[in-house]
């Protein structure tokens, strides 16, 4: 099994690739990213804890690494985390189960980085 961070990794060479290829999607998309991910009425850890939910909820797994990563890096709890993962599995049951496990051990392994 691959640890979140070679699935990391492992986006970087083709991001990048499809990045050059796509100059003006990725400044768009890197406009929305700075205009969303700072501190507002919520805190960057709370936009990155609803990223992390919403990664489960779509099965992106390599979104589910790249968030649990920023999570960790802003300093969430492993209760915050385990509770934002706990309303996935609300929503979506079984799937979110699967989805949420892979989460909270890539945040365990950002987290212990």
């Amino acid at each position: 099994m691959k640890t979140g961070q070679q699935v990391v990794d492992e986006l970087v060479a083709p991001l990048k690739a499809f990045r050059m290829a796509n100059p003006d999607l990725f400044r768009g998309y890197g406009q929305i990213q700075q205009a969303v991910m700072k501190d507002g009425k919520l805190s960057v850890k709370e936009k990155e804890l609803m990223a992390l939910a919403i990664a489960v909820a779509t099965h992106c797994e390599g979104c589910i690494y790249v968030h649990a990563k920023n999570v960790a890096a802003h300093g969430a709890s492993e209760e915050e985390v385990a509770e934002t993962l706990s309303v996935c599995v609300q929503m979506q049951g079984g799937p979110g189960v699967v989805y949420a496990a892979k989460a909270f051990d890539a945040y365990r392994e950002f987290a212990a980085a």
